[in-house]
């Protein structure tokens, strides 16, 4: 690589490329509108003289115009989160799967060298069998979860027909410090963190046996530079920590009360990566083990001293639509 572009490169996992790829001596180019990521997030690199920032949304035409000469593209730029998706369908799909279509269309007309889509392990939804390999069903819950499938479908197709070496990555429960702090309840990482600054207790859903595979920000970024690296084409492959862990343990490492909310519909009770395909082909596997996360989690806890505190009642009135539209009982 050298010339290279991210969009959504001022997100939480698009940042933490950024800093990568400049490290590793690439010209960057990055495309963010910012309505998730934070200009902040580049503080450590916006005078760094590879970097080009441009504010603009990818279904902009003028952001096409920056694919030119590049030699890879890292597709991130996305809304997330459940409930917004439930409650604006529309902005979802105009910015996941329009979006998706502005880029990869980008790509194709500059001659673009390789394409690497961030996809979600959303799209399994609840499934079958653990770990979840590639060929499990594609159970979408939510509008997110689908648009972001829908993404990956174009990315693929694509570059397929147009003979574009193209590879998505289907992340599972990224954390890490610069998850977003503020915005629709979100994340549980950013909702305990918050709770624990300001010494209230953690709103734990369900009994908290719920298990996630909780993956290191590093090691999904390393995952991402061996797909742009390889010549892996036309395949999506999950990025997981190789683990799964409950809310329960979560709450243990970081300490303190709990208060225990109603589980939510459409959600699993575990999520746990097959990670034999990216061993396989990537040569990757996740390297930090989760207690180490948390730690480093704790060590930037101040950066979410401005984030939302969320307790059980504001929960209630923000997951309304969630529950109104999936089933379940608040």
């Amino acid at each position: 690589m050298s010339r290279v572009v991210v969009t959504g490169g001022a997100g939480f996992i698009g940042s933490h490329l950024v800093d990568r790829l400049l490290a590793d001596g690439h010209e960057v180019v990055v495309i963010d509108n910012l309505a998730v990521g934070r200009a902040k997030n580049l503080g450590g690199v916006r005078d760094h003289p590879n970097l080009a920032f441009h504010a603009l949304d990818v279904n902009d035409p003028l952001a096409g115009d920056s694919f030119a000469g590049a030699d890879v593209v890292f597709h991130l730029a996305a809304l997330a989160d459940i409930v917004p998706s439930i409650e604006r369908p529309g902005d979802y799909y105009h910015a996941n799967v329009n979006g998706t279509f502005a880029v990869i269309e980008a790509a194709r007309r500059h001659g673009v060298r390789r394409v690497v889509y961030a996809a979600s392990s959303s799209c399994y939804g609840i499934p079958d069998a653990f770990p979840t390999a590639e060929s499990a069903e594609i159970r979408p819950q939510y509008p997110y979860a689908l648009t972001k499938y829908l993404g990956e479908c174009l990315a693929l197709h694509w570059g397929s027909v147009y003979r574009i070496p193209t590879v998505s990555l289907r992340f599972f429960n990224v954390f890490g410090p610069r998850a977003r702090t503020s915005g629709t309840y979100g994340a549980v990482f950013g909702v305990f963190l918050a709770q624990k600054l300001a010494g209230r207790p953690y709103t734990v859903v369900g009994d908290g046996t719920q298990t996630r595979d909780f993956t290191y920000v590093s090691d999904i970024v390393d995952g991402l530079v061996r797909a742009a690296a390889s010549s892996v084409a036309g395949e999506a492959i999950n990025l997981g920590s190789g683990g799964t862990y409950s809310v329960n343990r979560l709450v243990q490492l970081l300490g303190g009360p709990v208060e225990h909310i109603p589980k939510r519909p459409g959600e699993p009770d575990c999520t746990f990566a097959d990670v034999t395909k990216a061993e396989r082909l990537l040569g990757w596997r996740a390297r930090v083990p989760f207690e180490e996360g948390v730690d480093r989690m704790l060590e930037h806890i101040a950066d979410w001293i401005d984030a939302p505190v969320w307790g059980s009642a504001a929960i209630r009135e923000a997951t309304a639509a969630w529950f109104a539209h999936l089933g379940g009982t608040t």
